[in-house]
């Protein structure tokens, strides 16, 4: 369906997450990636869809050459918990204190999806609680061998061995936990692509 209404579109995912690759491809969606470097440092009074809002817009100040016709779509997940941002672990001790600080407790993740054109931009962004039982050590050290999630915001994958034993229930979008609220990006498009005819 989107594939159809967007036929008129040059769609660039500026993303290296396999994950979000994968959604887009069973969106169906015909897009190509196109990653480029930018340095993702916010301004540390910002909070919450504060950050992935500045960060996603931030990705998109890399394309300075966007053609007519062309939606560069960016996005930026964090986990926010006791009111501080945890992002993507800088090693393995740091990975073990972002899951032993999760441990039994409600966390909040948070996904920010930014659509940019040459003429106009959109974002927009999906919030999702997600509540742990206590894990030992022994199951967080496990992990962290195991599965090896260093690229991914608190240190966890929601689709990972952790997400099976550890998570009690989660309250909205579970795919935006695993980095894209793809409900969310399905509705954007079809919108945009409604509005811009």
């Amino acid at each position: 369906m989107l594939r159809e209404k967007l036929k008129n579109y040059n769609i660039i995912l500026a993303s290296g997450s396999p994950r979000r690759q994968h959604f887009f491809q069973e969106l169906d969606l015909d897009f190509t990636i196109d990653v480029r470097e930018v340095d993702e440092v916010f301004p540390s009074e910002m909070k919450r869809e504060q950050i992935t809002n500045y960060l996603a817009q931030l990705k998109v100040s890399a394309f300075t050459d966007l053609k007519e016709n062309d939606i560069v779509i960016t996005s930026d997940t964090i986990v926010w918990h006791k009111d501080e941002a945890l992002n993507k672990p800088k090693d393995f001790e740091d990975a073990k204190a972002m899951l032993k600080s999760l441990s039994g407790q409600m966390h909040v993740v948070l996904t920010s999806v930014c659509f940019t054109s040459r003429d106009w931009q959109k974002t927009v962004y999906d919030v999702t609680k997600v509540y742990f039982k206590e894990i030992s050590e022994a199951q967080i050290e496990y992990y962290l061998h195991t599965c090896k999630p260093f690229d991914k915001a608190g240190s966890y994958g929601i689709q990972d061995w952790l997400g099976y034993v550890g998570i009690e229930k989660i309250e909205g979008c579970f795919f935006n936990v695993m980095g894209l609220p793809t409900r969310l990006v399905n509705e954007t498009l079809l919108e945009l692509a409604s509005e811009k005819k």
